[in-house]
């Protein structure tokens, strides 16, 4: 029998077409959003009915001025919509989904002249929105740019391997006028695809990600059999690279509408925008039905994790991989959609909120991130910066400029041009600067100070004296008023290579400083999450003891061969490629791997785990494709470079100079 489905989704949620829509802090959006009036705890429920009728939507058009790029749409009604239900009669004995779809979106790079909701039988299935409010744009089956529709891929470029089907036009090469080289696809690739597409989850019939680890001995999965989004990305490109863009499509929508959930920690709820860590399709009977039974989408926002810790970067990813979507597939559709582009909207909202934080870097907490236990990075680490920035590089090449839009395109601007200078001026260390730090002065009180974060030459550690290369450098893993955390945190600053958040010397001198310690950073097996790992009494003091980050191990110094896509040189990443190919298929794909060296399988190590099989097969296919690997890129903004938010200030303070970030280029 087949499933019927539903999302639980908590009211205080953003609604759609004709519905209010959320307040958010951000003055920018608030002219276009309205709060929702609803307080109470209740749930949507998106189900798949069996009905004698079916519903329809009739969508209104609404006229753009050719010459702008933009929605012209009302302060609160964007894409107004009614719904109109007729009455049913349930067949418990037969159930089956029916689905209405509101499909509105803007082809804006064809200065598109109407904004639609409409169905198109052939090309959706037909839904029930239990009491017909709420409505939001769920999957669409075909891919849509503007008014075509791009046809079903040609078979005959895909080879069957192991049953699994898979594009090789990536093994050929993108630069028509080179010669298209084939090679033969190893035996480690074809198991990497073949686990790769064990791995997907299915949620009412569609293919919505992928789960965490798919060991079958391992008889206590915990939050391992569920879809997490920092994990689903390097799977996503995988599927993009090889011409499997449905499933990411879904993942995109159906993530989109679990976003801002009323679930709470001890009364307490989490902020409007907030994207899960995971979620999982769990079945559930139907009204108590003993013959019928529903799909349901259960996300996790930290109410279930360890430490009770929500995820910071989950909303960044999610922007980073719909850039990456529109980039790979030239389906720009998807961001111009009006939920997409309310749910970029409350990521950036909940991200630049006001607070009393001095600093433009984010403040967050252990365990928010890839490193989601307590290891000492509480405060301003690298790894959320990094993302932070290339989040609000991708929000602001994706956001639709309109007069409801101006001022939060504003705020972007203004963020990301303090974040650099920041992260540029004060995270930097090389043998220069580590000599400047060791001369430091200290309790100094101006606004002429050099040592602005009053750090004392005492906290430099003996290991990084002998450690720093003379050429070279790297950006610390924290910042904060009398610390840096001198330990290099691999994952933050390969971001930062990625999104052009360092200068292009200080991204040249982190790839220098990877080859000239690759004994110490990549070993038998690429790659260190962080170095060095906590030992002895730091160890206890700053993790609490914890027995799964023992020093070298798991978060504290273990080797994560998931970082391998995220390397920015070619000729490193082919170097640290071909070494983890030699021990991956025969070591089952592990999560991690223990001590100095990498050589032993973590200790407690999940096999079989989808992101570092993804990760090596979005390697192989980003080696052999350089231009679509330079579609993931960011090139340096120069306009950042020209003006520092500080002097945009009329007061009476100095205002900074950003020569010095200029002069690294």
């Amino acid at each position: 029998m087949k499933p019927c489905c539903r999302i639980l989704i908590g009211y205080r949620s953003s609604t759609f077409f004709g519905f209010s829509l959320p307040k958010l802090n951000n003055p920018g959006i608030h002219n276009n959003l309205s709060k929702s009036q609803s307080k109470s705890a209740h749930h949507r429920r998106f189900r798949y009915h069996s009905v004698n009728n079916r519903s329809r939507i009739i969508g209104n058009k609404s006229l753009v001025n050719s010459n702008r790029r933009a929605f012209n749409v009302s302060d609160s009604n964007w894409g107004h919509s009614k719904i109109f239900t007729s009455s049913f009669h349930v067949d418990m004995g037969r159930i089956r989904g029916v689905l209405v779809i509101p499909r509105v979106s803007s082809d804006i790079r064809n200065h598109s002249t109407s904004v639609e909701s409409h169905i198109n039988e052939k090309g959706f299935e037909n839904i029930y929105i239990q009491g017909g409010l709420n409505v939001k744009p769920l999957v669409i089956k075909k891919i849509e740019t503007g008014n075509n529709v791009v046809k079903e891929e040609d078979k005959s470029n895909r080879i069957e391997i192991n049953g699994t089907s898979v594009n090789i036009d990536y093994l050929k090469g993108l630069n028509e006028t080179a010669p298209k080289v084939e090679r033969e696809v190893s035996e480690t690739e074809k198991e990497a695809w073949k686990l790769l597409q064990g791995a997907i989850v299915n949620y009412c019939g569609n293919p919505v990600g992928t789960v965490a680890a798919n060991d079958p001995a391992d008889k206590q999965p915990l939050n391992y059999d569920q879809v997490f989004i920092r994990d689903f990305v390097p799977s996503a490109l995988a599927f993009l690279l090889n011409g499997e863009v449905e499933i990411v499509k879904n993942f995109l929508l159906y993530t989109l509408q679990l976003q801002s959930w009323e679930k709470t920690v001890d009364c307490h709820s989490p902020g409007q925008g907030l994207m899960p860590a995971s979620f999982k399709v769990r079945t559930a009977p139907l009204d108590g039905s003993d013959r019928a039974f529903e799909e349901v989408l259960d996300p996790d926002f930290g109410e279930s994790a360890i430490g009770r810790v929500a995820p910071v970067d989950s909303g960044l990813w999610w922007i980073i991989l719909l850039r990456a979507y529109g980039k790979i597939t030239g389906d720009y559709a998807l961001q111009e959609r009006i939920d997409v582009q309310t749910g970029i909207r409350l990521i950036l909202s909940l991200c630049l909120s006001d607070g009393f934080d001095m600093f433009p870097t984010l403040l967050v907490t252990d365990g928010s991130c890839m490193i989601d236990r307590r290891m000492g990075i509480h405060g301003h680490p690298l790894e959320i910066q990094a993302l932070f920035y290339s989040a609000l590089r991708c929000a602001r090449e994706m956001l639709i400029v309109n007069d409801g839009t101006k001022n939060l395109v504003s705020a972007v601007n203004n963020r990301l041009r303090a974040l650099s200078f920041h992260i540029r001026e004060y995270y930097w260390v090389d043998m220069k600067k580590i000599n400047e730090i060791y001369r430091y002065k200290t309790e100094e009180y101006s606004t002429d100070a050099v040592n602005k974060f009053n750090i004392y030459p005492d906290q430099i550690p003996s290991w990084l004296v002998d450690w720093i290369p003379e050429e070279g450098g790297y950006l610390i893993g924290n910042l904060q008023p009398a610390h840096m955390d001198f330990r290099f945190f691999t994952l933050g600053n390969l971001w930062v290579i990625i999104s052009s958040l360092g200068t292009q010397k200080q991204n040249e001198g982190i790839l220098n400083l990877i080859e000239a310690k690759w004994d110490d950073l990549v070993a038998h097996m690429p790659l260190k999450i962080c170095y060095p790992a906590l030992e002895y009494e730091e160890w206890r003091i700053i993790t609490g003891s914890d027995p799964k980050n023992t020093p070298w191990s798991y978060h504290n110094g273990g080797s994560w061969p998931t970082l391998l896509w995220q390397m920015g040189r070619p000729e490193l990443a082919q170097r640290a490629v071909d070494l983890a190919e030699k021990r991956l298929l025969r070591d089952q794909w592990p999560e991690y791997y223990d001590t100095r060296s990498g050589r032993f399988i973590g200790k407690q190590s999940r096999l079989f785990q989808t992101w570092t099989v993804a990760g090596f097969l979005t390697s192989k296919m980003l080696l052999e494709n350089p231009e679509k690997a330079s579609l993931l890129l960011w090139d340096e903004d120069y306009d950042l470079l020209e003006t520092c938010v500080c002097a945009l200030s009329k007061t009476s303070r100095k205002k900074c100079s950003r020569f010095t970030a200029r002069s690294q280029k």
